[in-house]
């Protein structure tokens, strides 16, 4: 496990779960993509509600009927590894989503260990 600590960059992703490359869903892409560079971890959050530039509402009130609902993929290392990593998720995002960076603080980055029963 490659530890990090310290000043970092957030990288925050934001994109449409119906969002698909070669049939498959882009942000299980995007994550294959940051496992294989050796990120230090990814968080996938599936979103409840939310609209983006086209100002509709996309929810989850007919779950089954939902689509296009807000998914995030967030990760947390180095500028070096956000920074080389950078152009290949853009190049897999093609037109619409967003990409953010922000400094982060890890306080802690440790392997959970299993509770004692």
């Amino acid at each position: 496990m490659r530890g990090i600590e310290g000043e970092q960059v957030l990288l925050r992703i934001i994109l449409s779960e119906s969002r698909t490359l070669d049939h498959k869903p882009l942000f299980r892409r995007i994550v294959e993509l940051l496992r294989a560079e050796g990120m230090a971890g990814v968080t996938v959050l599936k979103g409840i509600a939310g609209f983006g530039h086209d100002r509709r509402m996309h929810n989850v009130a007919i779950e089954v009927a939902a689509e296009g609902l807000p998914i995030i993929v967030e990760l947390v290392d180095s500028p070096e590894h956000v920074d080389r990593v950078l152009p290949k998720i853009e190049a897999l995002m093609g037109d619409g989503g967003v990409i953010m960076l922000e400094r982060a603080k890890v306080l802690r980055y440790a392997k959970s260990t299993p509770s004692a029963s």
